[in-house]
């Protein structure tokens, strides 16, 4: 009998079993692949923040981030250099082995190339893989098991409201590696994106709701040059109604803690998992796993991170509603030097409502500011 089982094991999953194992819970993750950190579907670029919440070494990192290069619709660029590193680019199967490695130093075991079938009426998870078919039996299920969560399928869970898909391809191109490129019209449900990805090589790609595929093909056809690699991935857009319940916590992309501003979810999903494990160790240690004791951890991942996940699910609908225009006229601010100041102060890719909230007292910023009321801004910035 485990204290609890960790199903996944990307960063939120490795992380979660890490901090159980810390906080002297017996801890089992299991994984449905045969390595970690294969298959990639992530771009790869995170904040500062994210990459410290991490907990792990230089390994993993290939550039440092200081700035990023927006292109409007017609074709301008507009620049935002902070001066100094804000954000990072790594290698994610690097990142999610050694992140791994952490929690199997701490006492969590790991079990690869494990699937679980089904939730016994006792708890336990029936799971099949190199061991054969056998019952896992578990005080508590932490379900870190990326956006399609078989978890919250067995259990279920009702799942976040959006669901974007992206398409990447690393590309031999050579750019400026502290910049990043934002390409607004790439996808006008979201955007397209080009990363510094190495000497002389580059990440494509973009995320959206529909026609994925040809806005793909006709921005990749920007860049003539041999794709050394492909990548497919599905990216959840919105908390899921509830995250706990079940004996079961939902952390990361499987309770859908993603950052709507940018599709990235590893700060979000560390965070979640920490919150995951203090609340795993109250529960072991009281010995109740009941609905009413599992509540803890949604109140504390919403007190850490909720509004930030709020402002960032209206930003991506007002998204949709925007025209090119009026998205080419928000990229203006990089224009103007009160307001790129206060960018480049209170910017963070993480938490971006303080940004908001400096910027609305900024006059240069008015215009722009009756624009967002206009489409219901003003509703989530109380």
């Amino acid at each position: 009998m485990y204290d609890v089982v960790v199903v996944g094991a990307g960063p939120s999953g490795s992380t979660a079993a890490r901090e159980c194992a810390k906080r002297g819970l017996t801890t089992l993750c299991i994984e449905e692949h045969g390595t970690i950190g294969h298959p990639v579907q992530c771009a790869g670029l995170l904040s500062l923040a994210a990459w410290q919440e991490c907990g792990v070494s230089q390994k993993s990192v290939l550039h440092e981030i200081r700035g990023a290069r927006f292109v409007t619709s017609a074709g301008d660029v507009h620049t935002l250099d902070a001066g100094v590193p804000k954000a990072c680019v790594v290698d994610r199967g690097i990142l999610d082995r050694e992140i791994a490695a952490s929690a199997l130093a701490a006492g969590a075991d790991l079990r690869l190339k494990t699937y679980v079938q089904r939730i016994s009426p006792s708890g336990g998870l029936i799971t099949t893989g190199v061991h054969g078919r056998e019952e896992v039996q578990t005080r508590l299920i932490i379900a870190a098991d990326g956006v399609r969560s078989g978890i919250a399928r067995l259990q279920g869970f009702p799942r976040s409201p959006v669901l974007l898909t992206g398409l990447q391809a690393e590309i031999r191109w050579e750019m400026d590696p502290g910049y990043v490129e934002v390409h607004p019209h790439a996808s006008p449900d979201f955007f397209g994106w080009v990363i510094p990805a190495g000497k002389n090589r580059a990440r494509v790609g973009l995320c959206g709701t529909k026609e994925v595929q040809n806005r793909f093909d006709r921005f990749l056809c920007r860049y003539p040059t041999p794709c050394t690699h492909h990548v497919t991935g599905a990216i959840p857009l919105g908390v899921m109604p509830r995250t706990y319940g079940k004996r079961t916590l939902y952390v990361g992309d499987a309770a859908g803690l993603v950052k709507p501003t940018s599709g990235g979810g590893v700060y979000t999903g560390v965070r979640s998992a920490r919150h995951a494990a203090d609340v795993a160790a109250i529960c072991c240690e009281r010995d109740r796993f009941d609905d009413g004791a599992l509540s803890l951890y949604e109140q504390r991942w919403k007190k850490d991170f909720g509004r930030e996940l709020r402002l960032g699910f209206r930003l991506f609908q007002l998204r949709g509603s925007l025209t090119p225009e009026e998205v080419d006229r928000l990229l203006s601010v990089l224009d103007d030097p009160s307001l790129l100041d206060s960018i480049k102060t209170y910017g963070d890719m993480d938490r971006p409502r303080r940004l908001f909230l400096q910027l609305a007292k900024k006059p240069a910023f008015y215009p722009l500011l009756r624009l967002l009321v206009q489409k219901g801004l003003h509703q989530i910035l109380r």
